[in-house]
């Protein structure tokens, strides 16, 4: 399993992130029966001002946000790995033959004013929006109200199963 973990401003956490990614992604990897356990992932900790430029180019969404996904793959359903065989040059790396999962782009300014409104740890906070985007890096999405629910629920469990409570 590879992590490139690129944090544009040296940001200092107070925690390991990069164990933190470690486990979340092996987590929601098991609780999703995900086949393929080598897995290679990216993730970014930026500013507000980056990741509005980021969601302004790609979304067309002129605003800051928490957190954006970038999925390497286009799933029929959440999580459905039937269509992928082991080794297509689409979707693992040629190299190392990981799975490709995609890209994270974390606001470090969101996460920290997050976490202080919603009364729990930096970790905490980080940690759901890990969680969150891994789960859109595996299909799921929450546009519908029913969609919204299973992600919710998916991701405090997941959470919960590595003992990370808003407490």
């Amino acid at each position: 399993m590879t992590f490139y973990v690129e944090n544009e401003f040296d940001f200092e956490f107070g925690f390991d992130v990069e164990n933190l990614i470690k486990d979340l992604t092996n987590e929601t990897l098991k609780s999703e029966n995900v086949p393929f356990l080598n897995v290679s992932l990216n993730v970014s900790f930026t500013d507000d001002e980056n990741i509005h430029a980021i969601n302004k180019e790609f979304r067309e969404m002129d605003k800051a946000t928490d957190v954006l996904s970038f999925p390497a793959i286009d799933f029929n359903a959440p999580a459905d790995f039937s269509g992928i065989k082991e080794g297509d040059p689409e979707y693992f790396d040629c190299e190392t033959g990981e799975l490709i999962l995609g890209d994270i782009m974390i606001s470090t300014d969101h996460a920290v004013s997050q976490a202080h409104e919603y009364g729990h740890s930096l970790k905490r906070e980080v940690a759901f929006l890990i969680t969150h985007s891994l789960l859109h890096l595996l299909g799921y999405d929450h546009m519908s109200d029913d969609e919204r629910e299973v992600m919710e629920a998916k991701q405090e469990d997941i959470l919960k199963r590595l003992n990370i409570t808003r407490d």
